[in-house]
């Protein structure tokens, strides 16, 4: 991933993490930066598991969101 994927849209899925579940919800971004910020408001209110495929592809785990989402990563 290159700093200027931030800038490009993400799809944000939201597991929740406090019990087995078949549901899911789903949120179009404009742009990673976005998403990031919104996974890491629901790991701190919903207690989520958030996965997010950017538009290049990629899957960010909840691990490697919690891992790299310092407030300097995201400006």
């Amino acid at each position: 991933m290159l700093p200027t994927d931030l800038d490009r849209p993400a799809e944000l899925t939201l597991w929740p993490g406090y019990a087995p579940a078949r549901v899911a919800v789903s949120h179009s971004f404009p742009t990673l930066r976005a998403a990031l910020a919104a996974a890491v408001a629901a790991i701190d209110a919903e207690d989520a598991n958030p996965w997010i495929i950017t538009e290049g592809g990629d899957i960010l785990a909840p691990g490697w969101i919690r891992a790299n989402t310092a407030a300097a990563v995201l400006q």
